[in-house]
């Protein structure tokens, strides 16, 4: 209970002011004058302003509180190396027992993790959330178990909002010793077969390390070993590395182990270079003229990501017919620059309705064939052209053609329509339409008949026949539309069909974009989760592992999505790097910065967080020596102090902060007692005066 003299005055306090003045000054005239009574009548006045004043005796009844003290236990990555966390938990749960054994503390046990925005261990924005709805005054202080790798430390003890010791207990020990890579300069984008320079320093921290020592750095692209360089520790070192594709291009740079070294984590950097390709080069060779010839240059000139060469070949050079020279062609065609000199440097060469007239000489088609062989493409648009004796079948061409023309062109209203693996494979999946029967889109009206010798047939004609064939062949691809029809698409006839999806896909696939492989395994970070992408044409897909950059691993059931495409999802709450896995196929993801501050630094300290837990009288000290055992540190309760540790043991601050039950009220000059003292006094006053 706390007793207390409080005034509840009934005149304004100006009035008593001037009341006060009167009753001083008569008193003073009355003294001065030496009047029979004047210390009678300023006593009376005096209690007369006191009734005024109306005082009253207060007695408050108020419950103490218990003090709030946080236990802060450091979970984030760093806190995983060697035996860190087992110290940490072993720690954690001994200081707990301690503390609640006082009695007088009111423990909160948090857990800091790493930041979800790459910037390392958030220790003390986890003791602000954890301790917001509590009032400064009822703080008693905090311990800290962690590596002391914190990386939101507050600039001084008045930042933190309370004015208790805070403790900081450190998991490791002092003889560790650490190698990792440092990522000076990586760029971002870089052309599709240009080189890129990567520039790092290996260093070296820790018990009997230093500048200068050798080290192996080895190179991977897409988890495949490029090259190996040497590199001294403590020096930079530049690293050619090039790009091979487009999209996303994943680089390692892993350093080679240091003897004794606390985690081989840190040894490995990774940088993601995205591979820009430069336009893509076509080559449009139209041969025999129909009502299609321009679906294709129109469909080519519309990407702006297409360089595009198109020659329509009318007639052969043998030809006389007595045409002036000025009315032919203005560029004669340059097959030798064309399919010799420069046919490397195409990405696609696509022969429309061709027909053999003497223009290509065989050598050219042979040069052709070896040009796909080792990783062109070639598209072939055919109709008539394929099934008479001028057909490119009949060339050299002929090994790396997937369909053989029968001689039979089948001219008859039909839809084209999906094959069963076309409705799976990412060139014809999901073609708007192809969900109906038939599908929605016109009809054609010609096909050739051919009989497979290989590939796959995504799209079929009248009575089954491969309409759309894929082929790869050696190291590039082949494609044969086996119909000059897909021009009423484009004109929209009976309504017309997905003409563009379709052929634009067909381009791509064979310029071997990656988004359209049947087989791939994809991976993407939305927020916190890595996307997991499954594109196949079997028609069931495993499990996937996913082996976070710590070594965890875990397994993620994928959904199907829609034929050939199958998805999941995985938490990622590491910063690092990700590896994806289904047994046939790997990919990875880097998530977070490409130098993350938790790997930073992995070494145990007690000198980052002294500074602080100095300041408010605190101690950072290691749980164990070298080779040591656990060694906790007493718990005492303390009142107010200017340091809260000592050899031994570490204080927490008892606070004086309480609860307020009720308030009791005695008025001092209200009723019987106060109306005894005036007249009392006021008897006193005429008695004296009476005589």
């Amino acid at each position: 209970m706390v007793w207390s003299l409080s005034f509840d005055p009934l005149l304004p306090v100006w009035a008593l002011s001037i009341g006060l003045v009167l009753a001083l000054v008569l008193t003073g005239i009355s003294g001065f004058l030496g009047l029979r009574g004047w210390t009678l009548r300023s006593l009376t006045m005096g209690l007369l302003l006191l009734a005024l004043v109306n005082p009253a005796i207060e007695r408050e009844d108020r419950e103490p509180l218990s003090s709030v003290v946080a236990l802060v236990v450091d979970k984030s990555q760093s806190q995983r190396l060697a035996d860190r966390e087992t110290t940490a938990e072993e720690a954690a749960k001994v200081l707990q027992n301690r503390i609640e054994a006082l009695g007088a503390f009111e423990l909160r046990v948090l857990d800091a993790r790493n930041s979800n925005a790459g910037d390392g261990t958030e220790v003390f924005q986890t003791l602000a959330n954890g301790l917001a709805d509590v009032p400064p005054e009822r703080v008693g202080g905090a311990v800290i178990v962690t590596d002391g790798q914190v990386h939101d430390i507050p600039e001084n003890a008045g930042a933190l909002g309370f004015d208790a010791p805070v403790h900081s207990l450190i998991t490791g020990t002092a003889e560790e010793r650490d190698r990792r890579i440092v990522l000076d300069k990586a760029p971002r984008f870089g052309l599709v077969g240009s080189e890129q320079t990567v520039s790092l320093t290996v260093v070296d921290q820790g018990q009997g390390t230093g500048p200068g020592d050798r080290v192996r750095v080895t190179v991977k692209r897409d988890g495949d070993i490029v090259s190996e360089r040497v590199a001294h520790t403590g020096e930079k070192i530049d690293i050619p590395v090039a790009i091979a594709h487009g999209g996303d291009n994943i680089f390692e740079f892993e350093a080679e182990p240091l003897d004794g070294e606390l985690t081989a984590l840190n040894n490995r950097a990774v940088v993601t270079i995205d591979g820009i390709r430069e336009n893509l080069r076509v080559l449009l060779v139209s041969g025999s003229p129909h009502a299609g010839e321009r679906t294709w240059r129109n469909l080519l000139k519309s990407d702006a990501s297409v360089d595009l060469v198109h020659f329509t070949i009318l007639r052969p050079p043998e030809k006389q017919d007595g045409t002036p020279i000025n009315e032919l062609s203005l560029i004669a065609f340059p097959t030798r620059e064309l399919f010799s000199v420069k046919i490397d440097e195409f990405d696609l060469i696509i022969f429309d309705r061709y027909v053999r007239r003497g223009v290509l000489p065989m050598l050219y088609f042979d040069n052709i064939a070896r040009y796909v062989r080792d990783g062109g493409a070639v598209l072939l648009a055919g109709g008539p052209d394929y099934a008479e004796g001028g057909s490119l079948y009949r060339t050299p061409l002929a090994p790396i053609l997937p369909a053989r023309p029968t001689g039979t062109i089948l001219e008859q209203p039909y839809h084209a329509e999906l094959a069963e693996i076309g409705l799976r494979h990412p060139v014809t999946r999901g073609l708007p339409g192809a969900d109906q029967d038939p599908p929605a889109w016109s009809r054609w009206f010609r096909a050739v008949d051919t009989e497979l010798d290989k590939g796959q047939t995504l799209m079929s004609g009248p009575s089954d026949t491969p309409l759309l064939v894929l082929n790869r062949e050696g190291e590039g691809r082949v494609a044969m539309l086996l119909s000059d029809h897909v021009w009423l698409w484009a004109r929209g006839y009976e309504g017309g069909g997905p003409h563009v999806p379709l052929l634009r896909r067909l381009a791509h696939w064979l310029m071997q974009e990656p988004d359209l492989e049947e087989e791939a395994l994809k991976v993407t970070l939305r927020g916190t989760e890595l996307a997991i992408e499954r594109q196949t044409l079997g028609e069931t897909v495993g499990e996937v592992t996913v082996v976070s950059p710590t070594g965890d691993q875990s397994a993620v059931t994928l959904t199907e999505q829609e034929p050939g495409l199958w998805r999941g999802g995985s938490l990622a709450n590491e910063t690092g790097l990700y590896s994806v896995s289904d047994g046939d196929m790997s990919t990875l993801i880097h998530v977070g910065p490409q130098n993350p501050r938790e790997y930073t630094d992995v070494l145990s300290t007690t000198e980052v967080l002294s500074p602080l837990t100095e300041a408010t009288g605190g101690a950072s000290r290691r749980l164990r020596d070298i080779g040591g055992d656990l060694d906790v540190p007493r718990v005492v309760s303390m009142r107010q102090s200017a340091s809260y540790a000592g050899n031994g043991w570490i204080g927490l601050k008892a606070t004086e902060a309480s609860v307020l039950n009720g308030v009791d009220r005695y008025p001092l000059m209200v009723g019987l007692l106060g109306l005894a003292l005036l007249l009392g006094a006021l008897s006193m006053t005429w008695y004296r005066e009476g005589r």
